[in-house]
C-alpha cells in the first residue's frame, strides 16, 4: 500500500494541535531560526511538545530549516537541526546542500526554494539522498505527471494558500528594494504593492494596480488528478495563518483527499484517527485573494489579483440600487450583521461592515465607494468564524473492547485499528448475575466509554455475563487497559522511529561513502593527468637524445594502461570501497613508480 499524507502548516504548538485534530498527516514548522518565516519560529522545546501530540496519531513532524545559510552560520545551523532531530521530528525541511553533507540521522526534503521545476533535477536530488522533493507551484499537471516518473523519491506539491509571483518563492525583488531577503525568510512582500505598466517611451498604461499580486491556489478539486500523477503529499500553505484558518482548510482538504483515496485502493492515508469537524468546511470564508488552479492545465489568465492583495472573500452579488445611507443587492443572499463586505470597482476596493439586513436592502458602517454595478463580495463571516472558533473537534482513533467474565474474575481487552492491543485482568470472585442480559448491557456499556483518551470504542462484545461484574470493577479495568493501550502505541512509534533513524542513519553513511569513493577517484585522476603531463612536456623536449626519447614513450605507453582501469575503479560499488581504497594505492604507487 502506498501511503498518501495531507500536510498543514503550523505556526506554534496551538496551531500545530489544531491541524492534528482537524485531519493532517503531518505539520510542518520551523525551528528558531533558518526558517523561511522569521515571524514563525519556535524552540526546540516547543517542537518536541509538537512531536509529542503529533505522533499520538502516527502524525509526523517536518521542521523547516530552508534558507540559504551563510559560511559563518553553518555551526548553528547543525546545532539546530541536530537538537530538532533530538526533538523527535521526522523530517528537515532544507534548501541549502550544506545540510546535506551533515550526515543527520534523520529525513531530509528539498524544499520548493530549491526550484524543483525538472524531472533531471528531481531525479538528481533524490540519487543525492534526499527522501522528499517539493515541487515549484507553478508547474502543469504533465509536469508534475514527468517529474513523479523521472525520481525515486516521494513528491510533495502544494495545493492551497498563497502564491509568490518568483519561482518557488526565489524572488530577489524584496531584497533589492528593502534589504528584506525572501530566502532568508524576511520577505517585504513588495509584489503585493500597486505598480504602474509603461513602456519604453515612458508612457502608463496601467497605473496604480497590483500587476504583480497572484491569487491564491485552490487544488481541492484536482486531488485524484495529482494522485493520478504520482503525488503523495500534499501541502497547504500557511505558516502565519491564525487557528481558524487551519481548522476551516485543513478539515475542507481532510474531506477532499478521503474522498479520492477512497476510489483507489492502493493507496491509504500515512495517519490514524478520526476527526469529524462539528462545522461545514469552506475555504472561501478563510483568508482568500480569490481562487484559481493556476498554472495546473497550463498558463492561462485569472491568476491574478490586480485590485487587491487582501482577502476578497466569496462574491455575494452586485450592487442594484443605492439610495441614502443603503443599498440593494441584485440577488439572494445570507448577508448578517457583523459581516465585512468588500466592493470591487473600477477604482479599486473599499470595504466596510454590515449593520443591519433588511431582505435584499443593506444598511452599511458607511457608504463610501459603494456605487451601482459593483462587485459585493463577503470577506468577513462573522456566524462562521464563531462557528470555527467555538469548534471542538478531537481526534480519536477507534477501537473495540472484548470483556471476558467468569467465576474467578474478569478480562478486559481492548484493540485499536492498527491492531495495538491490550489487557487488563482482575482475579476476584464472582457472583452469578441474577440477570445476565442486564449485566451485559452494562458492561457493554462501561467498556465502550473512554473518557478524556485518544481512543472512539466504537463496539464491545461481552462474554460470560451469567457472572455479575460490579460497575467499579468494570471501570478500573477500562482504566488500566486504555492506559496499557496507550503506551502499546507510544512503543510501537517508538519501535518505528527506531527503525526509521536506523534506516536515515545507514543511507548517510552510504552518502559518505560514496562522497569519499568520488574524493578519492578524483585525486587518482589528478595524479593521472599531473604524470601525463610531464610525460608530454619531456616528450616535446628537443634537447633529449633519441634513446632517452624511446624511453619516455614506452613510459607514456605503460601509464596509458594504467588509465584504461580508471573507468571500472570509479565505477565500484559502495560496498566495495576497502577494495577501491586498495586499488587505488596500488595504482598511485604505480603512477609514482613510472
Amino acid at each position: 500500500m502506498k501511503l498518501v499524507e495531507l500536510l498543514a502548516p503550523a505556526k506554534d504548538y496551538a496551531a500545530a494541535a489544531a491541524a492534528v485534530d482537524y485531519g493532517a498527516d503531518a505539520v510542518y514548522i520551523g525551528g528558531a531560526r533558518f526558517g523561511a518565516r522569521q515571524a514563525a519560529g519556535n524552540s526546540a522545546e516547543e517542537i518536541a511538545r509538537v512531536v509529542e501530540y503529533a505522533h499520538r496519531f502516527g502524525v509526523r513532524v517536518h521542521a523547516t530549516l530552508n534558507t540559504l545559510v551563510w559560511d559563518d552560520e553553518l555551526e548553528a545551523a547543525e546545532r539546530q537541526a541536530r537538537s530538532l532531530i533530538d526533538a523527535g521530528v521526522d523530517a528537515l525541511i532544507v534548501q541549502d546542500m550544506a545540510l546535506r553533507r551533515m550526515d543527520l540521522p534523520v529525513e531530509l526534503h528539498a524544499s520548493t526554494q530549491v526550484s524543483n521545476r525538472t524531472p533531471e533535477g528531481a531525479r538528481f536530488l533524490g540519487e543525492a539522498g534526499f527522501v522528499r522533493v517539493i515541487l515549484e507551484r507553478n508547474l502543469t499537471l504533465e509536469e508534475i505527471r514527468a517529474i513523479c516518473a523521472a525520481t525515486a523519491a516521494e513528491v510533495e506539491c502544494f495545493v492551497h494558500g498563497a502564491v509568490c509571483v518568483g519561482y518557488s518563492g526565489r524572488c530577489f525583488l524584496s531584497r533589492s528594494m528593502s534589504a528584506r531577503s525572501g530566502n532568508r525568510g524576511a520577505c517585504s512582500q513588495p509584489c503585493r504593492l500597486t505598480w504602474d505598466l509603461t513602456d519604453g517611451k515612458g508612457r502608463t498604461w496601467i497605473a496604480g494596480k497590483h500587476l504583480l499580486s497572484v491569487r491564491d491556489m485552490n487544488l481541492s478539486q484536482r486531488i485524484g488528478d495529482l494522485l493520478d500523477a504520482g503525488v503523495t503529499s500534499f501541502k497547504i500553505e500557511g505558516r502565519l495563518k491564525d487557528l481558524a484558518y487551519i481548522r476551516n482548510v485543513v478539515a475542507h482538504y481532510r474531506r477532499a483527499v478521503d474522498e479520492a483515496l477512497a476510489l483507489r485502493p492502493g493507496l491509504v492515508r500515512s495517519s490514524v484517527g478520526e476527526s469529524v469537524p462539528d462545522f461545514t468546511p469552506d475555504p472561501s470564508k478563510s483568508f482568500t485573494r480569490g481562487e484559481s488552479d493556476y498554472f495546473l492545465d497550463g498558463k492561462r489568465a485569472g491568476v491574478a489579483s490586480f485590485d487587491t492583495p487582501k482577502a476578497v472573500g466569496e462574491r455575494v452579488g452586485r450592487v442594484a440600487g443605492v439610495s441614502g445611507g443603503t443599498f440593494t443587492l441584485d440577488g439572494a443572499h445570507d448577508l448578517a450583521p457583523g459581516d465585512g463586505i468588500c466592493f470591487l470597482t473600477p477604482r479599486g476596493v473599499t470595504g466596510t461592515n454590515v449593520n443591519a439586513v433588511e431582505g435584499r436592502r443593506i444598511t452599511p458602517n458607511r457608504m463610501e465607494g459603494i456605487t451601482p454595478g459593483a462587485e459585493v463580495r463577503r470577506n468577513f463571516d462573522r456566524r462562521f468564524t464563531l462557528a470555527v472558533e467555538r469548534s471542538r473537534t478531537r481526534r480519536v482513533i477507534p477501537a473495540k473492547a472484548a470483556a471476558e467474565a467468569t467465576a474467578e474474575g474478569l478480562k478486559l481487552t481492548y484493540t485499536d485499528c492498527e491492531g495495538v492491543a491490550a489487557s487488563a485482568v482482575r482475579a476476584v470472585r464472582l457472583d452469578p448475575a441474577k440477570n445476565p442480559d442486564a449485566n451485559a448491557a452494562a458492561l457493554r456499556a462501561q467498556a465502550m466509554k473512554s473518557g478524556d483518551t485518544i481512543f472512539a470504542v466504537r463496539e464491545a462484545e461481552v462474554r460470560g455475563a451469567e457472572w455479575f461484574v460490579p460497575a467499579s470493577l468494570a471501570a478500573e479495568l477500562r482504566l488500566h487497559s486504555l492506559i496499557e493501550e496507550h503506551g502499546g502505541r507510544q512503543h510501537k512509534r517508538q519501535h518505528r522511529k527506531d527503525n526509521q533513524r536506523q534506516r536515515h542513519t545507514h543511507r548517510a553513511q552510504n552518502h559518505k561513502c560514496a562522497d569519499d569513493l568520488n574524493a578519492r577517484n578524483e585525486k587518482f585522476l589528478r595524479t593521472v593527468m599531473r604524470k601525463l603531463r610531464d610525460v608530454k612536456q619531456v616528450s616535446r623536449d628537443a634537447g633529449h637524445e633519441l634513446t632517452d626519447l624511446r624511453v619516455v614513450k614506452i613510459r607514456e605507453r605503460e601509464l596509458l594502461q594504467v588509465c584504461e582501469h580508471v573507468a571500472a575503479h570509479v565505477g565500484l560499488d559502495l560496498c566495495a570501497h576497502d577494495v577501491a581504497d586498495r586499488r587505488h594505492e596500488e595504482r598511485c604507487a604505480h603512477v609514482d613508480e613510472l
